[in-house]
């Protein structure tokens, strides 16, 4: 049984949900940083501010205990996770939930620690509390909802079981701060904030899974046609949503070749003979899209270019031959334009049955086109060196579509064939 194809789409989300978990730690570890050293500042430099606040002396390397542990774990998460994406492993799910329980026990580790220093009614008022909205904002760029909800819900149980912990209650006291009511209401503020960054984090999901399968997409009808398909063909591609079928089909095939290129080369350096190529190719190509074909390969100083495949063309016949006499009118004006560079060219065209579909293994396939029709269009262009033409074309090819001013070169021998092939000088 053979070996099931890798979901591209699949690999290609995943390693963007790595990018985004990335993006997320690298964001907390410089909030941790920034905040851990505001406040070493506040602890050692502004000491007044720190009598007035706290009932007891803080010492200066009490931030350090309290959020240092959680800044190097998350350094250390980040590294094993840019460890694992560099060689193409996932941060298993279980571990996501138990890394988003550590990082969002910070506020409570430093609420539990000024509580030693302060009333911990005020510690509830004081921006220790904050830092829960900080974890379940950036849970956002987890993508996934769930971990969301469960950012916010760590939230919400920790702050309550701090409250019912640290502060005295009086349910039915005339201290607002000292009220169940008052405490309950900021846990569940935290729980429907997990709500709504599970929604956002789905949200931007989408998001990304659009735009991955668009490029996945967009990769696959590359990998199967090359670079040089119109946008046009591309779009109409896409739009089938699957690689094209195997099957026979009636194709127009265009072979063309550049006469007497390899002599051309031997006077120019490497650099001119790759730059006159390209440069002459993107004209060619610009003449293929016109005509709805695509060039399927290039051959070196030539090429063989499809009409009615892979998507079907009734004009099949009429875009090849308009196409091959647009590539004659583009070749003499490349003429006039470049004389140290003037090229000849040969042109074969035939129309007929062909078994198209794509070959190769399922990392790098390839649409091609098999049968006599291909055979017999690759003949044709080589006869125009023999009977000196530009324009070859067959007897299918006059049958489909007008021709005018075809010349009737009769049954010629063509190496391959038993007997005579009808064909056609158009140039």
């Amino acid at each position: 049984m053979p070996p099931a194809a890798p979901d591209f789409f699949a690999d290609a989300l995943r390693r963007e949900i790595i990018r985004s978990e990335q993006q997320r730690m690298r964001a907390l570890a410089i909030i941790l940083a920034v905040l851990l050293a505001i406040s070493l500042v506040v602890a050692n430099v502004f000491n007044a501010y720190s009598e007035r606040i706290f009932e007891r002396d803080v010492p200066g390397w009490l931030p350090l205990v309290g959020m240092g542990p959680f800044l190097v774990y998350e350094l250390g998460s980040l590294a094993f996770l840019r460890y694992r994406a560099a060689r193409d492993r996932d941060f298993p799910r279980v571990a996501r939930f138990a890394n988003a329980l550590i990082e969002t026990s910070l506020p409570a580790v430093v609420i539990v620690t000024l509580s030693h220093y302060m009333d911990p009614v005020l510690v509830f008022s004081y921006w220790p509390p904050l830092l829960y909205f900080i974890f379940i904002l950036l849970s956002t760029l987890r993508l996934d909802f769930w971990l969301s909800v469960w950012t916010g819900t760590v939230a919400s149980v920790q702050q309550i079981v701090l409250v019912l912990w640290l502060v005295p209650l009086q349910p039915w006291g005339e201290i607002p701060e000292a009220a169940p009511l008052f405490h309950f209401s900021r846990s569940l503020i935290f729980f429907g904030c997990g709500l709504v960054a599970g929604y956002v984090a789905i949200s931007l999901r989408s998001q990304f899974e659009k735009s991955v399968r668009a490029v996945v997409a967009r990769d696959r009808v590359t990998n199967l046609f090359g670079q040089h398909v119109s946008p046009a063909v591309v779009d109409r591609l896409l739009a089938t949503r699957a690689d094209p079928p195997s099957e026979i089909r009636t194709v127009c095939v265009l072979f063309l070749d550049i006469r007497g290129f390899t002599a051309m080369t031997r006077r120019r350096s490497a650099e001119e003979t790759v730059a006159l190529l390209n440069s002459f190719f993107a004209e060619m190509i610009e003449v293929v899209d016109r005509n709805n074909g695509i060039i399927n390969k290039f051959l070196g100083d030539g090429f063989m270019a499809l009409f009615g495949a892979p998507l079907e063309d009734p004009s099949a016949a009429r875009n090849a031959l308009a196409a091959a006499r647009g590539m004659i009118e583009t070749v003499e004006r490349w003429n006039g334009m470049h004389p140290g560079w003037a090229l000849r060219i040969g042109i074969g065209v035939h129309l007929g049955p062909a078994v198209t579909g794509t070959v190769g293994s399922p990392q790098r396939k390839e649409y091609t086109v098999i049968g006599d029709t291909v055979n017999l269009a690759a003949r044709l262009e080589q006869l125009t060196k023999e009977v000196g033409a530009q324009l070859l074309i067959s007897q299918s090819v006059r049958d489909s579509t007008p021709c005018d001013g075809a010349v009737d070169l009769g049954p010629v021998a063509i190496r391959g064939y038993e007997e005579g092939v009808r064909v056609w000088r158009m140039a």
